[in-house]
């Protein structure tokens, strides 16, 4: 819980940078870079990680990263920043938080749809459109993630809404109210 605390005030920090300088979507796109990059290579983060390690050491390792992914300056101090306070290890969790800021600044929702089948664009699009419709009129981000244990439809979660739009949760609702009589 401490970490999630300290990615959202690293986040906000670094949101509140990129919107001065107008650069909020750039910025975006390169955290995510670098936490991904974190993320996938355990060697890397559990470097970030050890406390036996010193910051200087770590910020070197960050503005290696940074060259390597070719990101903006800003990106490139804020990396070397949370490196050598021993935070890099919380990378994605920082950029999770980011993205969460610049999707309220730009109205936009992010869905992640279970779907039995890949979605066409024409469907992930009706998709967005009708899930942003019930979100208020929020853009809606739709990533489907094909599940074969699926009979059909789809489950989509925003946050903490759950849509079940599938024949596996119709099903279950008739079965409940056959039961109830």
């Amino acid at each position: 819980m401490k970490s999630q605390g300290a990615a959202r005030s690293y986040a906000k920090a670094l949101h509140d940078l990129a919107r001065e300088r107008g650069q909020a979507e750039p910025v975006e796109g390169e955290l995510a870079q670098a936490a991904e990059l974190v993320r996938s290579d355990a060697a890397l983060a559990h470097f970030f990680a050890r406390p036996g390690i010193s910051g200087a050491a770590k910020r070197a390792a960050a503005a290696e990263i940074a060259q390597r992914l070719g990101v903006s300056q800003l990106v490139r101090d804020f990396l070397g920043l949370v490196a050598a306070q021993g935070r890099a290890d919380v990378l994605p969790e920082i950029n999770d938080a980011y993205r969460a800021l610049v999707d309220a600044d730009l109205n936009r929702a992010r869905a992640r749809v279970r779907v039995s089948v890949p979605l066409t664009d024409a469907e992930r699009s009706a998709l967005a459109t009708r899930l942003g419709t019930a979100l208020g009129g929020k853009q809606v981000a739709v990533e489907d993630v094909v599940d074969p244990t699926l009979l059909g439809g789809f489950v989509a979660e925003i946050g903490s809404i759950v849509v079940d739009g599938s024949l596996d949760g119709q099903l279950a609702r008739l079965k409940e109210r056959l039961a109830r009589g």
